[in-house]
């Protein structure tokens, strides 16, 4: 494998450099009414190369004004980016044309001059070639297919669907990404929020609804169990991509005392990730260890290893 851009290794505030891309379309509904309009809108899935947090926007068409204007909205949140990455679609590149011809005005030149503001910088993969934004295509994948199946044949309205979204994009900016540090008493682990607000993202306790197929009546606690259908599909599949899979003929390093690792919990909560330190091994007569003791928050618990997954050092 080749080693990585130097556009994702190099140390930058979050969303400096980021990945763009679409996903859907997806169904919205105009208003609340029975018989209301329902038409097409787009998901604007922005990806930070350094810590690979996501910024989710809705956009109503694939036209240029409209990215733009969804742009406008990142850039007030996350700041102005220096690097832009995406394919050749034409609302990126009239998007592009324009954000230039800006720049180059001579309010912008003004601009740049009076606060020291960075070039914004776009880059295009080549055509037919989408494995090039293979870190922003991960995220398009994780966002339109799972939102997809948590939504099933519900259609909301504006306001439903911005809440879901900003609520998906909390899930998947809390994801553990690798050990806080080598302490084998530090629980913590980092996740994009620690870059985008210096701590962990935290939910509002969520409502009791264990059937996610039922419908329901209520607006808001659809909303609540279409989040909480999304947090359990997601973060099982996410756990799953950190597991490595090998043939039965391959032999499997062992896990390690000290190491961190997430204890799988189907009932946990949404944007709560069960971390522990490996404190104890048990292995078989074989001497491949099966069985781990686990030092919690919560106090030691002892898990089989199919329970637990390493957080990547590297």
């Amino acid at each position: 494998m080749a080693d990585l851009p130097a556009a994702r290794v190099q140390q930058f505030r979050p969303f400096a450099r980021v990945g763009v891309d679409y996903a859907g379309p997806l169904q919205m509904r105009e208003l609340k009414l029975r018989k209301s309009r329902i038409y097409k809108v787009y998901i604007a899935v922005f990806v930070c190369f350094s810590v690979k947090a996501v910024h989710l926007e809705l956009v109503s068409d694939l036209s240029t004004d409209a990215f733009l204007a969804a742009f406008d909205r990142f850039v007030g949140r996350r700041g102005l980016p220096c690097e832009i990455f995406s394919d050749c679609g034409t609302n990126f590149i009239g998007a592009d044309k324009q954000l230039q011809a800006l720049i180059t005005s001579p309010q912008g030149q003004l601009a740049i001059t009076t606060n020291s503001r960075p070039n914004c910088k776009w880059h295009f993969n080549p055509p037919s070639a989408p494995h090039f934004g293979g870190l922003w295509e991960a995220a398009v994948r994780s966002t339109k297919r799972l939102l997809v199946r948590t939504m099933s044949s519900h259609v909301f309205t504006y306001e439903e669907f911005t809440t879901v979204l900003i609520r998906i994009e909390a899930v998947l900016n809390s994801r553990p990404l690798t050990p806080a540090s080598t302490d084998p008493h530090d629980l913590e682990c980092l996740t994009p929020g620690h870059f985008l607000i210096g701590q962990p993202l935290l939910a509002v306790p969520p409502r009791s609804n264990p059937d996610t197929t039922r419908n329901l009546t209520n607006r808001w606690k659809l909303l609540d169990q279409c989040h909480q259908a999304f947090w359990k599909r997601w973060s099982t599949e996410y756990l799953t991509t950190l597991q490595e899979r090998v043939k039965w003929t391959d032999r499997v390093p062992n896990l390690k005392v000290n190491d961190m690792v997430v204890v799988v919990d189907n009932q946990a909560p949404p944007l709560s990730w069960r971390l522990g330190r490996i404190m104890e091994l048990v292995p078989g007569p074989d001497g491949t260890v099966r069985v781990a003791s686990v030092l919690t928050p919560q106090g030691r618990i002892t898990r089989p290893v199919v329970k637990l997954v390493v957080l990547p050092t590297d």
